[in-house]
């Protein structure tokens, strides 16, 4: 297993901080009434891509160089000018003092999470898929209609707005990848990934199986389809964020993911109005 120090977490979290990253400037081009942005701040981004929308916090920051007081309130600007809460992702490898200095500012938690990695080998080869099913790559033309499985797996009344069409735009990104599962010609599960080439790493993401064909194994075989195409794509680690004891933990696990750790993710909403009790503003 890696030690996993600062500089290791830094590649860790860089899975869920470019991904949102490439989302908003893509949004910038073909969704800019959303008003879309990102910006360096501390070794990492802050992203916003539309109110509501899963995407947009900051992430990847203070783990190469200190997060102070003044890089939150660069983050706090950002997201008080967008009308959006203020939200930060942090893991064990920050300072204590960051730490503090969210609890000093009556920060929330939003979720918890865990990061699980495995290592990977170029020369590995993979148990072929169950019977009645085929791996395949998918193409640009069919990312509508994985986009509605990923949704009809997590949501089967129906998506909210700002979760719509999220796998989609993996199509357009570089680095970006997608398999679909399909049995007897039906397309019934899909998952997706991206090559993150500056830090040799690769994010496993947008991953659904329709009712009915789930237990399977069709995720196990897209995840060893995702493993390939990335150590054939240079990438030394494939990562997965999760939330612990689910079964995408469960079946990471299964296929020799570790742990890493477990991170948050800090919330604030900014126009909260202040209140004054017995001479104390809240």
């Amino acid at each position: 297993m890696q030690f996993v120090d600062k500089a290791f977490a830094r590649r860790l979290e860089s899975v869920e901080e470019m991904p949102q990253v490439f989302y908003a400037r893509l949004f910038q081009k073909t969704r800019p009434e959303i008003g879309a942005a990102e910006e360096e701040i501390c070794g990492g981004h802050m992203i916003f891509a539309g109110l509501g929308s899963p995407i947009g916090r900051a992430t990847g920051v203070g783990l190469d160089r200190l997060f102070t007081s003044e890089d939150l309130h660069r983050v706090e600007q950002f997201y008080r000018a967008r009308k959006a809460p203020s939200q930060v992702d942090l893991c064990p490898l920050h300072e204590e003092t960051v730490f503090e200095m969210f609890k000093s500012r009556a920060y929330g938690i939003a979720e918890l999470n865990n990061v699980l990695y495995r290592k990977l080998d170029p020369d590995k080869e993979f148990p072929a898929p169950p019977a009645r099913c085929e791996i395949r790559r998918s193409q640009p033309e069919e990312a509508e209609e994985l986009s509605a499985i990923v949704e009809r797996a997590f949501f089967p009344e129906g998506a909210p707005a700002a979760y719509g069409g999220l796998l989609a735009p993996i199509y357009k990104m570089e680095g970006g990848v997608a398999f679909k599962a399909s049995i007897d010609g039906r397309i019934v599960a899909c998952a997706a990934g991206l090559t993150i080439s500056e830090h040799r790493v690769f994010a496993l993401c947008g991953a659904g199986t329709l009712e009915g064909f789930r237990g399977r194994g069709l995720q196990t075989a897209l995840l060893h389809a995702r493993m390939a195409a990335a150590a054939e794509a240079g990438c030394e680690y494939a990562v997965v964020v999760t939330r612990g004891g689910t079964t995408s933990q469960r079946n990471c696990e299964r296929l020799g993911f570790h742990v890493a750790y477990s991170k948050v993710t800090v919330i604030k909403n900014l126009d909260r109005p202040r209140v004054r009790y017995k001479g104390f503003q809240l």
